[in-house]
């Protein structure tokens, strides 16, 4: 019996080995099997199996026993895996149909596998590995340190309090290739994001679970200087969590302390408000948005507009179930999940956690009260600078809402400080002198009207500062004031360009500030000279205003001077332009024909005129939409030389299309429409 037992050893051991990795290590003794008819079972271990894994690019041509303790699951959709017998680890890529196992191996559980060994690209792998034996490990947890509290509780503990919380799981989130990824726990006073793989991959929907985990708020590295300069304190949530209980009873969450509300109050307040993670009912039209290589679904209020679009962290793929409530105005539970802090804004994006369709149809009667608060309010400022000699909505209709012509009516408690003038069909506001008055903007729709009134200071400031190509010659660093007349959008960032007689110079500014400016207004401004760089040194970059805000706004509708563009150049000396002298601050006048290229994973929009191509600075075709319309044409057109990723060639920037009836098409981008 032990020659036999011997022989089978040296076979095995054999059968999967390559020359130079052979174990000094004794595998142990075969197992009895568990079918008499099945020979016996020899286990290898993880140090035999990591030499027996060889070279990058080799399998095993056998199989073998492997018996470890699971120490992470990386992936609970297919069962990858890391297992580990307190010395040595190796992956597990994936247990033969893992999905359709009715009990699963979680983390600390002990495995036995039968599977192929491997090395792809020099990661030691279980390959195509079977599930052979399972014994789940006893639930034992320490909960010292840690304090019980509900979850609303939780919520405002201090970063770094370790919590012990209960609740229902409300959905579950997913990180790329479809990995559950976190959960929304939710009790009878409050919701959380709980991040933690392990967890995700356990439970289900409507799982009852007690976790202990630390608070904190997340927020990308990158991120945090410009989070901290809106007042974004991160997403609330849960991490370095701990399963402590499950129910395997399956219930709804508790809804009785969630808030109703609009998509346009969440979108409205501040970022340094703390609604991350808080579930919220909302009505909401739900739109799916095809991508170059991925999917969008946005939740809009009922403009139609209002509103953000999914967190999605697998091209949209995780949301695949909302496309039966495309085009729909539904009942949402919604959830801020976070926001993307930019140096100009922080962009919240959305977690539905509960969707629902039923037979949307707009009261009607309420359409006055709808126009006011999402149409006419929206369009004034608390305070104005200057006369804005501004065209205001009269008439608003909706399809999406089922209601046409609804009216709003605009009047001032002090017509010689702020009036309103009705002519051909249009009405303008106009500021007329220092002063505060009370507006009353006025809906009517049918037998119905709402008003609401709203107090504007009227604060004339003077437009005072240095010229621009002052402001082109100081130094970097140093904050300057100038003034000029804001120009067409900057593209891929949040800023546009400020021009005046002595040349042209790229402002970025946030959303806010963004807010109060159209192409044509006589402004001064304040900001630091800066010059973006890739790697924010001294190289050929861009020269630039950085964090730039409005000191005085004149308002008007100017025409900005031309003066300092150059004209007598083709697209191939553009093209040709050397990147170690700095042509940022110009503005070229140019023929050339617009193509747009698309692909599935991408889209481009270059300008070409013969053997030369030159590309247009942006992140997609789709920020240059307004000049898609001339694809394919020969058009001119005004386009700024940028450079703000430090290459060793200029793309550019086309401010507008001079149309052949002397008009133009401007690039407004960045403008609230």
């Amino acid at each position: 019996m032990k020659k036999f037992l011997a022989l089978l050893l040296a076979f095995v051991l054999a059968l999967g080995c390559f020359a130079g990795c052979a174990s000094t290590d004794t595998p142990t003794e075969p197992t009895a099997p568990t079918d008499p008819t099945e020979p016996p079972r020899v286990e290898i271990t993880i140090a035999q199996a990591l030499e027996l894994c060889g070279a990058a690019g080799t399998v095993t041509t056998g199989k073998y026993y492997i018996r470890g303790t699971v120490e992470t699951v990386t992936n609970p959709k297919y069962g990858s895996m890391v297992i580990t017998d307190g010395t040595n680890s190796i992956t597990v890529y994936g247990i033969v149909d893992y999905s359709t196992l009715a009990d699963k191996p979680y983390k600390g559980d002990e495995v036995l596998l039968y599977g192929f060994l491997q090395n792809f690209n020099g990661s030691k792998e279980v390959k195509d590995a079977e599930l052979i034996e399972l014994k789940h490990a006893d639930l034992v947890v320490d909960e010292t340190g840690y304090t019980d509290m509900s979850i609303a509780d939780a919520r405002t503990a201090e970063k770094g309090a370790k919590v012990k919380v209960d609740g229902v799981v409300a959905q579950i989130t997913y990180a790329d290739g479809m990995i559950p990824s976190g959960v929304v726990l939710v009790d009878e006073t409050s919701s959380i994001y709980v991040y933690d793989r392990d967890i995700a991959g356990r439970v289900k929907i409507g799982n009852t679970i007690t976790v202990l985990a630390s608070k904190t708020w997340w927020i990308l590295e990158d991120e945090k200087a410009n989070a901290t300069k809106h007042g974004y304190k991160g997403c609330n949530q849960l991490e370095d969590a701990t399963l402590a209980a499950i129910s395997a009873d399956i219930v709804d969450f508790d809804k009785s302390w969630i808030t109703e509300t609009t998509i346009k109050t969440l979108m409205d307040a501040p970022a340094s408000k703390d609604n991350t993670t808080k579930i919220f009912k909302v009505q909401a039209l739900v739109t799916k948005a095809q991508g170059t290589g991925f999917v969008n679904y946005y939740f809009n209020d009922l403009d139609g507009t209002t509103g953000s679009y999914t967190y999605t962290q697998c091209s949209g793929a995780d949301f695949a179930w909302l496309d039966e409530f495309d085009g729909k105005v539904c009942d949402v539970y919604l959830m801020v999940i976070n926001a993307k802090s930019t140096d100009a804004d922080c962009v919240y994006r959305f977690l539905p956690i509960a969707v629902s369709y039923n037979g949307f149809v707009f009261d009607t009667t309420k359409a006055a009260e709808f126009v006011v608060k999402y149409y006419g309010l929206d369009q004034f400022q608390s305070t104005y600078t200057g006369d804005p000699q501004q065209e205001l909505i009269t008439s608003v209709s909706s399809e999406l809402l089922g209601f046409q012509n609804a009216t709003l009516r605009y009047s001032s408690s002090d017509t010689s400080v702020v009036t309103f003038t009705t002519s051909g069909g249009k009405t303008v506001m106009n500021c007329l002198k220092n002063g505060t008055v009370t507006v009353t903007v006025k809906g009517s729709y049918g037998n119905n009207s709402y008003s609401k009134k709203i107090e504007i200071t009227v604060k004339k400031a003077s437009v005072q500062g240095s010229t621009i190509s002052w402001a082109i010659g100081q130094p970097v660093g140093k904050t300057v004031l100038i003034k000029g007349i804001v120009g067409p959008s900057l593209v891929n960032k949040v800023g546009f360009y400020l021009i005046d007689t002595t040349g042209v110079i790229a402002v970025e500014t946030d959303a806010e500030t963004m807010k109060q400016l159209q192409i044509g207004f006589s402004v001064s401004i304040s900001g630091v000279r800066s010059f973006n760089t890739k790697s924010g040194g001294s190289m050929v970059g861009q020269v630039c205003i950085k964090d730039a805000q409005i000191v005085g706004n004149a308002y008007g509708k100017h025409e900005y001077s031309t003066k300092t563009f150059i004209t007598d150049k083709t697209l191939a000396d553009f093209a040709a332009l050397n990147v170690a002298d700095d042509y940022t601050t110009k503005v070229f006048v140019l023929k050339a024909t617009v193509q747009v290229e698309t692909t599935p994973y991408y889209t481009n929009i270059k300008l070409v005129d013969g053997e030369t191509t030159v590309n247009l600075y942006c992140s997609s075709a789709a920020q240059y939409e307004w000049l898609q319309a001339y694809a394919g044409k020969e058009i001119t057109v005004e386009m700024a030389a940028c450079n703000w990723n430090s290459k060793d060639y200029y793309t550019g920037c086309v401010l507008a299309v001079r149309n052949a009836d002397g008009t133009k098409t401007y690039n407004e981008l960045n403008f609230k429409k």
